[in-house]
């Protein structure tokens, strides 16, 4: 199958696409080549002045669970100094940068296409001290696991503005890393080596490339499909399916009975259907107790509305179980995943959050790849 180029591939092919002479690599083990290469290595051996790396949540290495990162090091293979970004912005992220003597910093990560993923966020930060500092930006383009074709969810309401949004972006926003860094505006000398071959509406098995697990609990393109809507219970006491091999397809808890599953099969939402199940994780919540819930089965890709799901699973559970679904994390951590408030106060008033959710749209603006915005600079 012919694949996608993406834009490491072209880099390393092309030095000249990058520019700079002392480039810091932003990346983790998405940041490979299609014969699975990691692109340090891969910038290494065609010469560019790579003098350091960048890790972000997670960690360079990807072995850190959610909110957290690997700290600084040295990478064993390349001997470069890793530079751990999580947590950091502003004057103290500044300082990181001005510290390794970069004049580029290059992106490359695989995001997931969903707002609350923080990986653009730490691209968004960088873009600001790059722009701060004077340093060049650049790019290295991946598709968008859920193709680029779609939208869902509304915008973020800038008061809720968090290193899980910082842009008012819907929650499913439909767009490249490449096309979010035009689309955020920073007065940065920004460059973004675009794909060859991505299609807006590809699936991720069209594109022909490795899938690598961009985090630790989001092992498969299927994971990444339903995380825009089942990613709304890590702000409940619900299981989300962390400490299970199908985080975010597996949703439950204690609490939930036989009634949970019926309930959803009776919505008769597009293109999934919910199974029955138990299951018991091994970490985070509800640890080593066992769960009662449902996985997510999407038999059409095309209609699947995740947002929608999310939002009719969330109805479900609070209609079902009122007196047992608590909201869970610091700073009431589910609004800043919905990016308002309005989705805990219309559950918590006995409202439907379904009519939070706009109908699909399509991603608009400054677009590289296809569609009629597009937009060449």
């Amino acid at each position: 199958m012919p694949h996608v180029r993406t834009g490491a591939e072209r880099l390393a092919t092309d030095p000249a696409l990058a520019g700079g002479h002392r480039l810091g690599l932003i990346t983790n083990p998405t940041g490979v080549l299609p014969d699975l290469t990691p692109t340090p290595d891969a910038l290494q051996a065609a010469g560019l002045g790579l003098t350091a790396l960048f890790g972000p949540e997670h960690g360079l290495r990807g072995s850190v669970q959610a909110a957290g990162g690997e700290g600084d090091s040295v990478d064993e293979k390349t001997g470069l100094p890793v530079y751990d970004t999580y947590g950091l912005s502003g004057e103290a992220l500044d300082k990181v940068v001005a510290a390794s003597g970069v004049d580029t910093l290059v992106f490359d990560i695989a995001d997931v296409g969903t707002r609350f993923y923080t990986y653009v966020w730490t691209m968004y930060d960088l873009l600001e001290s790059a722009a701060r500092l004077g340093l060049r930006f650049v790019v290295l383009d991946r598709p968008n696991p859920l193709g680029g074709t779609v939208t869902e969810g509304p915008p973020l309401d800038p008061a809720f503005a968090s290193f899980v949004g910082r842009f008012p972006l819907p929650v499913r926003h439909g767009r490249t890393a490449g096309e979010l860094a035009r689309l955020f505006g920073f007065d940065v000398d920004l460059s973004v080596v675009e794909m060859e071959g991505w299609r807006r509406d590809m699936t991720y098995a069209e594109t022909g490339l490795p899938w690598v697990m961009p985090s630790v609990n989001m092992p498969t393109p299927d994971t990444a499909l339903v995380y825009p809507g089942t990613g709304l219970f890590e702000g409940t006491n619900f299981s989300e399916g962390r400490g299970t091999t199908r985080p975010f397809e597996l949703i439950g808890a204690p609490y939930a009975d036989a009634g949970f599953a019926p309930a959803l099969a009776a919505l008769g939402l597009p293109g999934v259907r919910f199974r029955e199940t138990w299951f018991t994780p091994t970490f985070h919540k509800h640890a080593g107790t066992p769960v009662r819930g449902v996985q997510l089965h999407v038999h059409d890709r095309a209609a699947f509305r995740p947002v929608l799901t999310g939002l009719s699973m969330l109805y479900v559970a609070r209609t079902l179980y009122p007196d047992d679904l608590r909201w869970w994390g610091p700073d009431l951590f589910m609004d800043h995943l919905w990016g308002s408030g309005t989705l805990t106060a219309t559950l918590e008033a006995g409202g439907d959050p379904r009519e939070l959710c706009p109908p699909p749209g399509r991603p608009e603006g400054r677009l590289l790849y296809g569609g009629a915005d597009r937009t060449d600079e």
